[in-house]
């Protein structure tokens, strides 16, 4: 009798299907995935698929994502109810505010938001490639949307550029303090510290290197060093601690656990692809409204 496992690497080839994964779902959905990557990775690795069918673990932006960028290919969500708060605190009609009052700034859109919000945006960006993008603009000055903190970081790496700063933010990220960081510093005297820049500035002060999910997993996986606290979600704690067992890690803070990103089940999986159901449904006119935001993200690399 075929385990879970087996059934769906079965009809994954069988549908000519494609298993998209985040770094912050659980050790068995990265383990039965052919691409686990961060935000930006996934929406690249989506683009460039030849498959039929896009299985995205992940919560519902980044399936979005996948379907703007690929409007004739089926995209499956296995947790339907797997949202995101952040891309929830910022509304089409906010970035709408925002531009009549900076009519010469451009909109940068992180990804953590929704298909309209990214539909009402100039460019989209992820936290590796927030200064690349920005970098990119001719404006002078940045409407950043939806997270703060990541903006900020942002822009002490253009200095040069003015930024207005929604106030929506990552719950789990932003609610770390510096005291948590003294915390684990006192508890881990000889550990480096890799922060993501969904933190507070506060909190980055403190980092020895600050990236995105996968510069931290790549940093942390090359580095002489062997022990590191992680400041992001625990599933980059169990992918190190599963491909690096010489080296020791700690998780900055014990909420640092996606509720969201972990309601994806094998279970889930499975019935995805047996029942082809919790399908993305996107109108021709919600798919052109937000790719462009997306495609130039995806050109500027």
């Amino acid at each position: 009798m075929e385990t879970i496992k087996e059934q769906i690497l079965r009809l994954k080839k069988e549908k000519n299907a494609v298993i998209l994964a985040h770094f912050y779902q659980t050790m068995d959905i990265q383990e039965i995935a052919d691409v686990v990557g961060d935000s930006f990775e996934l929406a690249k690795r989506a683009k460039a698929s030849d498959a039929d069918i896009i299985v995205l673990c992940g919560v519902r932006f980044m399936a979005e994502s996948a379907k703007i960028l690929n409007p004739e290919k089926r995209v499956l969500l296995p947790a339907a109810d797997a949202g995101c708060p952040m891309a929830d605190m910022v509304t089409p009609e906010d970035v709408r505010e925002l531009k009549a009052a900076y009519p010469e700034a451009a909109v940068v859109c992180y990804i953590n938001s929704s298909a309209a919000v990214k539909a009402e945006s100039d460019i989209c960006c992820t936290s590796s490639s927030a200064e690349k993008v920005i970098r990119s603009l001719k404006q002078d000055k940045i409407i950043f949307i939806p997270d703060q903190n990541l903006g900020a970081y942002a822009a002490t790496k253009v200095p040069e550029k003015e930024f207005i700063l929604f106030s929506g933010f990552c719950p789990i990220h932003h609610h770390v303090t510096a005291e948590d960081v003294l915390a684990a510093k006192a508890a881990h005297p000889d550990a480096l510290f890799l922060i993501h820049p969904e933190c507070k500035p506060e909190v980055l002060a403190y980092a020895d290197m600050i990236g995105s999910t996968s510069q931290i997993l790549e940093y942390a996986a090359k580095s002489d060093h062997k022990e590191f606290v992680i400041g992001t979600e625990i599933g980059v704690v169990e992918r190190l601690a599963k491909f690096h067992p010489e080296k020791r890690f700690f998780l900055l803070s014990l909420g640092f656990t996606c509720v969201n990103m972990k309601k994806t089940r094998l279970s889930d999986v499975l019935a995805a692809l047996q029942e082809e159901k919790n399908e993305i449904h996107m109108t021709e006119e919600e798919i052109a409204a937000a790719a462009l935001s997306l495609q130039r993200m995806v050109a500027v690399g």
